[in-house]
């Protein structure tokens, strides 16, 4: 796998983890009590952006080191998929 590859594995990796870990312990002024004039009640109290981006970037690398794993040791190979969709066991 080239660096370029590796990179925008990564990136992509990452950027569909940060969409998963964006909601975790978000709590909204609603729940919070909270609640500052002019504000929807469902905005964030305390939003935490660089707690969410390391969490992003460490999940993202366990994911993307399982993912890399599997490639490199050849786990699931192309003929292999296909005979699972197809029915063949070659």
């Amino acid at each position: 796998m080239s660096v370029t590859t590796a990179v925008a594995t990564f990136f992509l990796i990452w950027w569909v983890t940060l969409f998963a870990v964006l909601p975790w312990g978000v709590r909204s002024q609603h729940e919070g009590g909270e609640m500052v004039p002019g504000t929807d009640p469902g905005a964030p109290t305390s939003f935490r952006l660089g707690r969410k981006l390391l969490w992003t970037t460490l999940v993202a690398a366990v994911i993307y080191a399982v993912c890399y794993v599997v490639y490199v040791q050849r786990l699931v190979t192309l003929n292999g998929l296909t005979s699972l969709f197809i029915g063949t066991n070659k």
